[in-house]
């Protein structure tokens, strides 16, 4: 189980097909961040995750938590998720350093596709693709940095052409992240079915031909498609066993989610219970055609992976011979 902090709901950016209700509530304390993360370490620790809105609004209770959790031996990775634009030099030597640090970067693509969907909240707010390419050269310098791909369903036609923009910039370690909890037509499952395609033959390739590529979709599994599960602490200091309340169209179902307080934790077992429910709740407060295209991109996704798992071992067994 991991400890998901929602350290902030605020970001920078309007992105078409974000779901997370962004305006009207708190962000976490420095206090109540490292109150979560110790309560979660005095139960075991694992992995902790920073997400948002946008994480790096809040710098000072980010780095708070880096700190502490990289003192902290209960703690054995810790996930930062960024839109990039509050990245920079000081930031990334701070990622480099780090043992345990993860950092990755959301990116749609092509400079196009990436500027008609991660659209800027203020005038002063700047493009978020020209912010990630000034830093470019810095960030393929910085270790254990993972691109993820946005493919909403407008630009699933394109899915294959902006990976490999994406390779073009240097890039090699990915997330695919198709758009979830949002309706897609039948063409763009379609489109999408053939990126996920083009994009696996590539794959394929560069491993075959003996590059380096890594894919985090791989390595991971969750029991609700999109949303994480774990030891969820909100930005309001509640806690619940899934952040799907981050949706604006689910936020009804933080009442039905919530299990406890930083002030009032919630046992174990209790948690547990909560985390049983969540995938009922999703069907039966969805609209059945958004359930159901949910449904259908995140099958694309892992029979993308079930497709790579025997390319991928073969590279395993040739890198392992080499060595």
């Amino acid at each position: 189980m991991s400890l998901i902090l929602t350290v902030t709901r605020a970001c920078n950016l309007r992105c078409s097909y974000c779901p997370t209700a962004k305006d009207g509530w708190p962000s976490l304390s420095v206090d109540q961040a490292l109150q979560g993360l110790r309560l979660y370490a005095a139960r075991g620790g694992g992995d902790l995750k920073l997400f948002g809105g946008e994480p790096l609004l809040v710098p000072e209770v980010v780095k708070a938590v880096m700190d502490e959790a990289e003192a902290t031996p209960e703690i054995r990775r810790v996930y930062l998720s960024t839109n990039g634009l509050g990245l920079n030099r000081a930031w990334l030597g701070r990622i480099a350093r780090s043992e345990k640090s993860i950092l990755t970067i959301s990116l749609d693509g092509a400079p196009e596709d990436n500027r008609r969907f991660r659209r800027t909240l203020h005038d002063d707010v700047p493009d978020a693709y020209d912010h990630i390419m000034r830093l470019r050269e810095d960030i393929l310098r910085t270790p254990r940095v993972v691109i993820t791909q946005t493919i909403p369903p407008a630009s699933a036609s394109r899915a294959a052409q902006n990976f490999e923009h994406l390779l073009d910039l240097g890039f090699r370690r990915f997330n695919l992240l198709p758009g979830y909890y949002i309706p897609w037509r039948m063409d763009q499952l379609m489109a999408l079915q053939r990126g996920f395609n083009e994009i696996g033959e590539r794959i394929r390739d560069i491993w075959a031909s003996g590059g380096n590529l890594y894919l985090r979709n791989l390595y991971t599994w969750a029991p609700t498609p999109f949303f994480n599960t774990g030891f969820v602490v909100d930005s309001d200091g509640t806690i619940h066993p899934s952040n799907l309340g981050l949706s604006s169209k689910l936020d009804d179902l933080r009442a039905q989610t919530q299990v406890g307080t930083l002030d009032d934790p919630p046992s174990p077992e209790a948690l547990a219970e909560k985390t049983e429910l969540v995938n009922q709740l999703l069907r039966d407060n969805l609209d059945e055609g958004v359930w159901e295209s949910t449904q259908a991109v995140d099958a694309m996704l892992t029979e993308l992976c079930r497709s790579l798992y025997g390319a991928w071992a073969e590279r395993r067994r040739g890198a392992e011979r080499v060595a």
